[in-house]
């Protein structure tokens, strides 16, 4: 599941706790209860003066970002022995052994102007020597947020052997307003709810925002003339385009194709909804489902070869996955209760659900022929899972119960756990985790 980076350290299983250490330092994650591999992170050096509040600033980022994930547990400064007193100097392991850190994080941070340079470097501490070479990242000041992130990112790759996803976006609805006069826009924001951008007034009601897979443009639904029609929105100018559709269809719920030249949907029409593909360059369009049924929610496995949607072909809403150029499907989810809204994991290997059952809903994931379906959460309402970049979390939107409930967005690990809420300004919904940015 992992790459063969660093060979073996501490073996996460079910159950389990940290194991003896007998190699270089690796952070080997399964679906058990973990024990969090604890790391120090002494504030990164200022290297002059006009960069000492943002070097504790991205210091104080970075182990939010791997603390955030469960995976890790930060050792707090008053327990440290020593202090490094600059970028280069030697490490002194005895002093971080004695508190039991496992690993070491050391950076140094420089302004210049509008100028922001970032160096970090990181540590096996019971083995005593350096996980890699040092990493610089330079930009702007204002962007010191960006830098934290991928300094936290390529920390967790170089434990964990995985990608990470902390520099990374996310596209939803911001809420306003009372439950019965719910006013929608989209938004944009940093995955863990900073630097939020309006896309969108809040003249019309928006809905099911999703990113490009290079983040560079937004899918959605529009009610702007009355009727469901998609958008097509670019990030960086806010400019937009209709997708084309005939006068009385209705077109909801899509998605890009993976080289994004394509978009899948589903379309109203005399009664029926079936699944379409549009080619966004000749606006040609195809037909890929034809039952007397409602088929919705299509996702395309990272391959562009196959589609899972939502269907009630059986009499009740389930999940189908078929090819992608339409043809039979298969049913694959089979459990109590009515799925909805299934979205292949970048992996390849998960599709998330919601799943409705018993009065309550729940985000779960299943594997690809519906084996192994788990769920994560249940709640008055979850719904509309979204992964991260590496796949190994799924945010979502959970509401509350009553006339003055209010839509907010979580976050859980594959495995059910780490459950916990995403700092959002204000109500929000429908999240679309968008992919790492350059």
């Amino acid at each position: 599941m992992l790459k063969q980076l660093m060979s073996v350290m501490v073996a996460l299983v079910l159950g389990g706790a940290t194991m003896a250490q007998t190699g270089p330092l690796r952070l080997t994650i399964t679906d058990g209860v973990i024990e969090s591999l604890p790391y120090a992170v002494p504030t990164f050096q200022a290297e002059n003066a006009e960069a000492t509040q943002v070097a504790v600033d991205l210091t104080r980022l970075v182990a939010r970002d791997l603390t955030g994930t469960g995976l890790f547990r930060e050792i707090p400064s008053s327990a440290f022995i020593s202090q490094p007193s600059a970028f280069t100097q030697a490490v002194s392991y005895p002093d971080w052994r004695a508190i039991n850190a496992q690993a070491l994080i050391t950076g140094a941070v420089t302004v210049s102007g509008n100028q922001l340079v970032v160096k970090f470097r990181l540590f096996d501490v019971f083995s005593g020597a350096e996980m890699g070479g040092g990493l610089q990242f330079a930009g702007t000041v204002d962007g010191w947020r960006r830098m934290g992130h991928k300094v936290a990112d390529a920390v967790y790759g170089r434990i964990t052997g995985e990608s990470g996803y902390f520099d990374s976006r996310v596209v939803y609805v911001a809420e306003s307003g009372p439950k019965d006069q719910r006013q929608k826009r989209l938004a944009v924001m940093d995955y863990d709810g900073a630097n939020t951008q309006f896309l969108t007034d809040s003249g019309a009601l928006v809905l099911a925002p999703r990113f490009s897979p290079n983040g560079d443009r937004v899918l959605y639904t529009s009610f702007e003339s009355g009727f469901p029609r998609i958008n097509i929105l670019d990030v960086a100018t806010v400019g937009r385009r209709q997708l084309t559709t005939a006068e009385g269809e209705i077109a909801f719920s899509p998605r890009f194709s993976r080289d994004g030249s394509q978009v899948i949907y589903s379309l109203a029409n005399g009664g029926n909804t079936d699944i379409y593909r549009s080619d966004l360059g000749s606006g040609a369009a195809v037909r890929l489902t034809s039952a007397p049924s409602i088929e919705t929610a299509p996702s395309l496995s990272p391959d562009g070869s196959q589609i899972v949607f939502e269907s009630d072909r059986s009499g009740s809403q389930q999940l189908y996955i078929m090819s992608a150029s339409g043809g039979e499907a298969r049913r694959i989810s089979f459990g109590d209760g009515r799925y909805g809204t299934p979205v292949w994991s970048p992996r390849a290997d998960l599709i998330a659900f919601t799943k409705q059952n018993a009065g309550r809903f729940h985000i779960g994931v299943m594997r690809t022929d519906g084996s192994e379906e788990r769920l994560l959460t249940a709640s008055f309402l979850d719904e509309g899972p979204t992964w991260s970049p590496n796949g190994r979390v799924i945010m979502f939107s959970r509401e509350t119960q009553g006339a003055g409930g209010t839509s907010s967005l979580y976050s859980v690990d594959i495995s059910g756990r780490n459950l916990q809420p995403v700092a959002v300004s204000g109500s929000a919904s429908d999240p679309s985790w968008g992919p790492l940015q350059p």
